[in-house]
């Protein structure tokens, strides 16, 4: 493949990502929580760059591609394992702990939670979340981007 064609896979890679992620929100019904936002900036930074490195030619604009891709992937990740109990998730995105909280203390965190979780799962195919095959096709993608960027 030429380094324009890749460049164009790789694009069009993140394009269908987030109009994947955008079916299941506005027609499937599943609303995004935090961390799945933060898995869509760098594939709308990737959308981006992949447009300026067909109109430019720039030499370096791939690997700004690869690093795209590569951390959303790492978002990915970090929610695959929030989902699965492996860490902690953000405060603003999972229930916490009620352990040695008075009355009010938990009232507080039952009236300041989310109303979508980013530790919970939402939907899966084969045993993977939207989260964890997010991270393996983005990886495919930065891999696109690393052979635009040899090219």
């Amino acid at each position: 493949m030429t380094r324009k064609t890749l460049i164009l896979v790789a694009t069009l890679g993140s394009l269908a990502l987030m109009l994947g992620a955008l079916g299941f929100q506005y027609l499937g019904g599943l609303p995004p929580c935090k961390l799945c936002y933060w898995q869509r900036y760098p594939h709308i930074a990737a959308i981006a760059i992949g447009g300026l490195a067909l109109a430019t030619g720039l030499r370096a604009l791939p690997w700004l591609g690869a690093l795209a891709t590569l951390a959303t992937a790492g978002v990915g990740l970090y929610h695959t394992g929030v989902e699965r109990g492996w860490w902690d998730g953000p405060s603003t995105c999972t229930s916490g702990s009620i352990d040695g909280l008075s009355t009010d203390a938990l009232l507080d965190q039952i009236m300041g939670a989310p109303l979508i979780r980013c530790d919970e799962v939402a939907w899966q195919l084969l045993s993977l979340s939207m989260a964890s095959w997010n991270m393996l096709v983005s990886l495919a993608l930065c891999a696109v981007w690393i052979a635009a960027a040899r090219r």
